[in-house]
């Protein structure tokens, strides 16, 4: 028997029990993702929380068309041989060890994505690191069975998702707070590029314990890498055609608030010019592009729509902060705002997240006579600790869709990694409020 929950609609109700059905399916996986993500599709109408209409709107989402558009760039870039050349160039300059590698994977996507989406990013990079998985030994990496090839695939993953923390253009939550905050733009980076790198350093050392590598590295080492640079030749066309779309659609997608192009049209802009170019043909778009992934995000998207709409979310969120009482405590209210946004931001868009609790953090802030980025800040960047579960974020389930890692491996690796995320924010945040709260604005 159903327990009524007081101020929830029937609809919410339903909402609430759909999210418990997904997060066991999607966790247990006691069935492929984007079968449960078909049945979360057709379910609502059924048990009355949207329309079949109202329950695909997920699959409008512009974010799916970012990762069809990152999906062929990344076979784009392995098919033309440039991830191959950038790969041996950069582990020939840094070393060939196992943890040098992991290095690559962490800070070449995190200090990219500070600067483009996180999903580019990730897309962007994989080629590259799955080409240094080889490189290392590792065969079959996609039967799961690598310590190493699942420490380097959420190493890109949770490193894009950390590295956005830098810049308020690094996430959609960090824009999100921004517009409502209207802290400039150096003043986020001054806290937000020392939290990114202690994060991505964390993520580096915790990744190399929770998954020790059973490789000791490139065999022959510096050698080989001189002799596969050397059998490559030449840059060739290909080559020159791909650096020079990449290099303007990074253009694109850093100068967007000028241009008024968004970083969706410019994954797909990115794309045309790969095949347009005869870099690569539809055929290999197409077979290279993980529709059941597609599917499987596009369901979550509808969930987490359906919790925004049915008022779910925001009646869990409402009713959990008056749990507190009266004078909470201004680090009391942040880490519980930011527990919220973790927990929910795990099976819900963190950009319809974020347009929930951003306003209401910044009124709480405001009632308080506190800086108006008091809690939007670490709220936003709670928004993007997305790294329990594939369906948290796009790069977390491009990681899930490689085949390295499983759902179980995903969640054991991200839960120390989603605490001492929510730790060294609220550390950086005491640290802004008690030295430099005009930082987080007025």
């Amino acid at each position: 028997m159903l327990i009524p929950l007081p101020g929830l609609s029937y609809a919410g109700h339903a909402a609430i029990a759909l999210l418990l059905f997904a997060v066991i399916m999607w966790a247990t996986e006691a069935t492929h993702l984007a079968v449960t993500s078909l049945i979360i599709l057709f379910i609502q109408p059924i048990i009355g929380v949207e329309s079949f209409d109202a329950a695909v709107i997920g699959f409008a989402n512009p974010i799916l068309f970012l990762m069809i558009g990152g999906f062929i760039m990344a076979e784009a870039i392995r098919k033309s041989g440039l991830a191959q050349r950038l790969t041996y160039a950069m582990l020939s300059k840094l070393g060939t060890s196992p943890r040098k590698g992991l290095f690559v994977s962490v800070f070449s996507t995190g200090i990219l994505s500070a600067w483009i989406e996180n999903v580019v990013a990730f897309a962007m990079l994989l080629p590259i690191i799955k080409e240094i998985v080889l490189l290392m030994g590792v065969t079959d990496p996609e039967k799961g069975k690598s310590n190493y090839a699942k420490a380097m695939i959420l190493g890109a993953s949770f490193g894009s998702l950390a590295g956005g923390f830098g810049t308020e253009i690094g996430t959609a939550p960090n824009l999100m707070a921004a517009a409502y905050t209207g802290i400039p733009f150096v003043n986020w980076m001054i806290f937000g590029f020392p939290l990114a790198i202690m994060l991505m350093t964390f993520i580096w050392f915790g990744l190399s314990r929770i998954f020790p590598s059973e490789v000791k590295g490139i065999v022959g080492g510096e050698s080989v890498l001189t002799e596969k640079l050397s059998k490559m030749g030449n840059i060739s066309r290909n080559e020159k055609i791909s650096i020079a779309i990449l290099l303007f659609a990074i253009t694109l997608w850093v100068t967007a608030s000028k241009t008024g192009i968004d970083s969706y049209s410019v994954a797909l802009i990115g794309a045309v010019l790969f095949i347009l170019s005869g870099v690569i043909s539809w055929k290999d778009a197409q077979k290279n592009v993980d529709w059941g992934l597609i599917v499987f995000f596009g369901g979550a998207l509808s969930l987490g729509a359906a919790l925004l709409n049915t008022g779910a979310a925001e009646w869990l969120i409402n009713d959990l902060i008056s749990l507190m009482g009266n004078n909470p405590s201004t680090i009391a209210v942040m880490l519980v705002l930011m527990v919220i946004a973790v927990c929910i931001t795990q099976v819900m868009s963190n950009i319809a997240l974020s347009a929930i609790l951003i306003p209401l953090s910044v009124i709480l802030a405001q009632s308080q006579g506190l800086a108006v980025g008091t809690y939007a800040v670490p709220v936003a960047i709670a928004c993007s600790l997305s790294f329990m579960f594939p369906m948290a974020d796009p790069t977390v389930a491009m990681a899930y869709g490689s085949g390295y890692v499983s759902v179980k491996e995903i969640f054991k690796a991200g839960l120390p990694m989603v605490i001492v995320g929510i730790i060294l924010t609220a550390i950086v945040m005491l640290g802004v409020l008690t030295f430099n709260p005009s930082l987080l604005g007025t």
